[in-house]
């Protein structure tokens, strides 16, 4: 296969990212400046201000990514933006910065959908470790602040093909985990403060339950419905909800009075430029600790239940775990753990590449690249892009 150089550009969310990757499997840059403490006073993404940091970094982080690449721009042999999901104006940011340079340059513009960059983190991965032979199917749970999908991925020749069997019917697991850290006053993004307090606090503290997600056709099945079969080409879904335990954590302060306690954490963290984990375990008395680490303990127990759960239903041979939340130790290592207990392989991305970043959207453009699949000139943002 020929030998590519593709400059890869990510703008969906609250990164602004550019990488360079050699035909798809070797990072030779990858640059990521993140807006967290933009967004942090405000407890989460704020969209417009999203959009106007976007546009203040993203010709500074495209260049720094060239030079630490050691290449320019006619070196490069094709470019690749996120077209969707994500929030539109900060993908429109990307789209146009792409397009524009795409012309300028007249080199090809590929257009990627930001969670098949997430699953092919994964394959440029274990393509650096030598490891070219999957199995197949492949299971990939996408799990991170805006999404939890279930994809079956399917390789024909060069060209990826997904079916989706599972997602969120409300919050995704990150948003979730955001949303709970918010109310237990601990500030954002939730999901790394509630990783590193869940240690030092009792998983099994709180029960928390998770209700079952009926699909119509898994309804049929188990009720032996012959009247309404279910339709031709129809799939198992096996869906997830996060609300429901949001809500629960809530309650739990109600009735438990602490209402002053985390407000007194919020008080006293706002103070802090940038709180590490002493500063968070010196505002967190053992009860939120422990609230912290049962919640957390839940919600993977769900992802994990279900994602095996339909790893079994559809006899899959290898399963991928990426996004946001693949960054998350307890959540690999009980994933690996009961994973292993089924006889199943599961590949996670490295924690740099869990995250939103532009080397898995160069990586995952080089298929398209071999199949001469580029963008149209009217390419534009779509923020409810699905993955097929």
């Amino acid at each position: 296969m020929p030998s590519a150089y593709i400059l890869g550009i990510e703008s969906s969310c609250d990164e602004t990212a550019a990488a360079v990757v050699r035909s798809g499997e070797q990072v030779i840059s990858n640059v990521v400046l993140s807006q967290i403490a933009t967004h942090r006073p405000y407890g989460g993404v704020v969209p417009e201000l999203a959009s106007r940091e976007h546009l203040r970094a993203i010709l500074p982080v495209v260049r720094t990514a060239l030079a630490e690449a050691g290449r320019s721009y006619p070196e490069m042999d094709a470019l690749a933006v996120t077209r969707g999901p994500g929030l539109p104006g900060a993908l429109l940011v990307g789209i146009s910065f792409a397009k524009a340079l795409a012309f300028a340059l007249g080199k090809p513009l590929i257009a990627v959908n930001h969670l098949e960059g997430h699953i092919h983190a994964v394959l440029l991965e274990e393509r650096q470790k030598g490891n070219r032979e999957l199995k197949f199917p492949v299971l990939a749970l996408v799990v991170s602040g805006g999404h939890t999908h279930l994809y079956l991925a399917e390789q024909r020749g060069q060209s990826w093909s997904y079916q989706n069997i599972g997602h969120t019917r409300d919050d995704a697991a990150g948003e979730a985990f955001d949303k709970v850290a918010k109310l237990l006053g601990l500030g954002y993004p939730g999901g790394p403060i509630i990783n590193q307090l869940a240690p030092h606090g009792d998983p099994q503290a709180v029960k928390f339950t998770f209700a079952q997600m009926k699909h119509r056709d898994r309804k049929e099945r188990e009720n032996g419905d012959v009247a309404r079969p279910p339709s031709a080409g129809s799939v198992l879904h096996f869906d997830f909800s996060f609300s429901g335990i949001k809500t629960a954590v809530l309650r739990y302060l109600e009735t438990h009075n602490m209402k002053a306690a985390v407000e007194g954490r919020r008080a006293a963290l706002a103070k802090i430029a940038k709180p590490g984990i002493e500063d968070y375990l010196a505002v967190a008395d053992r009860e939120t600790l422990n609230l912290a680490a049962s919640f957390q303990h839940a919600v993977i127990g769900d992802l994990i239940e279900k994602t095996l759960a339909a790893a079994r239903h559809y006899n899959v041979a290898t399963l991928f775990v990426t996004g946001g939340v693949a960054a998350n130790s307890e959540l690999r290592r009980r994933f690996e753990e009961q994973a292993a207990q089924e006889g199943l392989p599961v590949f996670f991305p490295s924690r740099p590449l869990s995250t939103d970043n532009a080397a898995m959207i160069a990586a995952a453009a080089y298929p398209k690249f071999l199949a001469g699949d580029f963008a149209e000139p009217e390419l534009s943002a779509e923020a409810g892009l699905q993955l097929r």
